[in-house]
């Protein structure tokens, strides 16, 4: 089911709240001239002070314990996480394309980082991070980074699952008294020793950790503080005050002089140039990972993700050369930042500021933290790498073999074979779907019956001709075709055997809309599957247009059946009611990409929510039956551009006594609203709109208000179990646009929308 609507809702919630995500631009041209640099100076540094400086203490509070855990786990030194930390947030905040992320040492990259550490030492890793940022840049400079988007969710969120299953298990160790093993298998071999003997204050610091990592954020008015932060620094004072025994952080007395400068790895150049490879690979997927979902976390400016990438470059070769850890773009730093109210790049790179100086001016206060405490914290974040809402969507999209093959292979054979593995996999299946296709053949009432179903490509033909050879000499035949995909190839050979069977005295009935559908690739859910009746309408009679459109319907509904069949047995359960124009170009589901059982959907002639009380029945009951029968959490009133309701009301010449006019009586509220506010002008094309579509616009909020007249709209509103919505649909740009029930009313949808999936925690 889409959330398109559920989206809008949250954006009109982010609109109508303050300080969430920076003021909304007045539109209208009536605006204030743009103020002079000098003020522009002055109001952007308001800015940082007020929103940044605060974001980037809360990043640096919640950045300190992750990094320590994570180079804990990468057995790394300690005091090249918190070099990574401190160039991640400096350099990459400042030439990154990602304004609002947040960069820094990754759980991502803790499985591989601890095996280069352990196969070249930590010299050698310093200069393949180095090396690997340098390969970013160049990744970045030649405008190719963003193929690394191309790699498949499922493999994606298979390597980030194998990841956290082999940190959990890592830590599970630490937390335990012991020390980690540098295999999975060799950790789970090590399970039943460690467990018997187990160190009692380790184990009682790293449990009480991950209590509060999973409880904290469940308390109401308190978890905007973040739970690393006070899991690390309550279990470190009450370790402290009860003096329990413990392992604890060690960080050299002069950190800058024990700083491990690179060096050359030692090895084949095949083993070196993998390593590079795999760490300049992993951290770009990450980061530009990252950055697309801060994009949908803020209204601010979007990515550039080409020079997103070169700032990673540099700010790994700079760590590197440092001795540092591998840096990429992390997504619980930079959802923090964002949640904290951060406007501007000022704030990651604040964070490594205050890093650094916390670091250099007060390192014994880290020297406090017991390393059972970061083990905590590390398993805990480990397990939520593991998510089963990616587990659902992929098994609903049949990709969950690739997801289960790449984490598998990832934990146990190593990241860069767990992801060729997942890769090769994906792509055996994408090869394996184009070539599948069923062709069968059954004689019914005298008349054959050709089906094909799936993707018919040339892979398939040979198959596909031998079958239609079975059929005999002069015998009529159906062709019923329903396939995803037909290319020239099988077009040809479908067309010679119809030619061929034709001049040897038979008969073949072929839907040919469907024919030219599949050819077209216009199969499924499309948004012009009605283009081929359209063309066909113009050719035949319009009862004949609609009849074929039926039958294709029919011919083409086998894999919507068991879900029709589910929807009848269970009843209508939908999540929104949608109220839009009786206009004919007006299509909901196409809208708002729903299915059947989405929508609960009211058409009328304007879009019209008469106010409670007059007598329009029919409405009245609607709204009614939605909230208070089906319970819906949503209502959304669409209106639209080029509105004949709209344009009606506006004609003074229409007949006064006719229905119509009797019905757009409830305009006149709208008409006289529309005309006393300023011009309304669309935020994509910058165009100021008619007074019809500025009507519209505002008939939209004014919708909204009537519906707040229903009783049982009102209540369910103050209660938070429902959501009121306006949409503005231009038909010329085929385009939606948010309504707002003040200046300046009309706001971009595709700048506006913030996804309700949570984004993948990579760190």
């Amino acid at each position: 089911m889409s959330t398109q609507i559920d989206t809008l809702c949250f954006d009109v919630l982010l609109l109508s709240a303050p300080n969430a995500g920076g003021p909304v631009p007045t539109i209208s041209p009536n605006h204030s001239p743009p103020p002079s640099e000098a003020a522009a100076e002055r109001s952007s540094w308001r800015s940082i002070v007020r929103h940044d400086v605060p974001a980037s203490l809360v990043v640096f509070l919640i950045a300190i314990p992750l990094s320590l855990g994570i180079a804990a786990a990468s057995g790394a030194p300690l005091i090249a996480g918190l070099v990574a930390a401190v160039v991640g947030g400096i350099v990459a905040g400042a030439l990154g394309g990602s304004p609002l992320q947040v960069s820094g040492p990754a759980a991502g990259l803790t499985v591989v980082v601890a095996g280069l550490a352990t196969q070249f030492g930590w010299a050698a890793t310093a200069g393949i991070t180095c090396a690997a940022g340098l390969l970013q840049i160049l990744l970045g400079v030649t405008r190719i980074g963003r193929l690394a988007l191309s790699l498949s969710p499922a493999v994606v969120h298979g390597m980030l699952a194998g990841i956290g299953v082999t940190i959990a298990v890592q830590q599970l160790h630490v937390v335990l008294g012991g020390q980690a093993q540098s295999s999975l298998i060799a950790n789970v071999a090590g399970l039943p020793a460690q467990l018997l003997a187990h160190h009692a204050g380790s184990v009682l610091v790293g449990v009480l950790t991950v209590m509060i990592m999973l409880g904290w954020p469940k308390i109401p008015k308190v978890n905007i503080v973040p739970a690393p932060l006070v899991a690390v620094v309550g279990v470190t004072a009450l370790a402290a005050v009860f003096m329990v025994d413990v392992t604890r952080v060690s960080l050299p007395d002069a950190p800058l002089k024990e700083l491990i400068p690179p060096a050359l790895p030692g090895g084949g150049p095949i083993e070196i140039a993998t390593a590079i490879l795999t760490v300049a690979l992993v951290a770009s997927v990450e980061s530009l990972l990252s950055a697309v979902a801060v994009d949908k976390l803020h209204r601010g400016k979007r990515s550039n993700l080409d020079r997103e990438l070169i700032g990673q470059g540099a700010a790994n070769a700079i760590s590197g050369a440092l001795g540092g850890m591998p840096v990429t773009g992390v997504i619980v730093r930079s959802s923090t930042n964002v949640a904290a109210g951060a406007r501007s790049r000022a704030s990651a790179i604040l964070h490594g500021v205050w890093i650094a100086v916390f670091v250099l001016a007060a390192g014994a206060m880290l020297e406090l933290i017991p390393m059972a405490a970061l083990a905590g914290v590390l398993l805990v974040t480990g397990l939520r790498l593991v998510q089963m809402a990616h587990i659902r969507t992929l098994h609903r999209h049949d990709e969950l073999l690739v997801y289960v093959v790449t984490a598998a292979g990832v934990a146990v054979l190593g990241l860069a074979e767990g992801v060729l593995a997942g890769l090769i996999l994906a792509l055996g299946r994408v090869l394996y779907r184009l070539a599948r296709a069923t062709v069968t053949t059954t004689e019914e009432d005298g008349v054959w019956i050709v089906r094909i179903r799936g993707t018919l490509v040339f892979l398939g033909v040979a198959s596909l001709v031998r079958t239609l050879r079975t059929i005999p000499v002069g015998a009529p035949v159906r062709v019923d075709l329903q396939v995803d995909h037909l290319d020239h190839a099988a077009y040809e050979a479908i067309e010679d055997w119809r030619r061929g069977h034709l001049a040897r005295g038979g008969s073949v009935v072929l839907n040919r809309a469907a024919f030219r559908a599949a050819m077209r690739g216009d199969t499924g859910r499309r948004l012009i599957p009605w283009q081929p009746q359209r063309q066909l309408v113009a050719e035949v009679d319009q009862r004949a247009a609609m009849l074929d459109g039926i039958l294709e319907f029919e011919a083409s509904a086998d894999p919507i059946r068991p879900m029709m069949a589910r929807l009848a047995a269970d009843g209508q359960k939908p999540t929104q009611l949608f109220i839009t124009c009786a206009d004919s170009r007006i299509v909901p589901n196409m809208i708002t990409t729903t299915g059947p059982g989405d929508q609960f959907c009211v058409r009328n002639v304007g879009n019209l929510v008469p106010p409670y009380g007059s007598n329009s029945n029919s409405v009245d009951a609607a709204v009614e039956y939605a909230v208070e029968v089906l319970g819906v959490a949503q209502i959304v009133v669409c209106g639209h551009s080029h509105c004949g309701a709209a344009a009606a009301a506006l004609d003074a010449s229409t007949d006064n006594g006719s229905a119509l006019r009797t019905w757009l009586k409830h305009l006149e509220v709208s008409v006289r609203r529309s005309a006393a506010l300023p011009d309304i002008v669309d935020p994509v094309t910058g165009i100021k709109l008619s007074p019809a579509d500025k009507l519209s616009v505002t008939n939209v909020a004014v919708q909204l208000e009537n519906l707040r007249s229903f009783a049982c709209v009102r209540k369910a509103e103050e209660a938070g179990r429902l959501e009121l919505v306006g949409l503005y649909f231009d038909i010329g740009a085929a385009a939606a646009r948010l309504v707002l029930e003040r200046e300046p009313y009309l706001v971009r949808a595709d700048e506006e929308l913030a996804t309700t999936a949570r984004p993948p925690v990579d760190n």
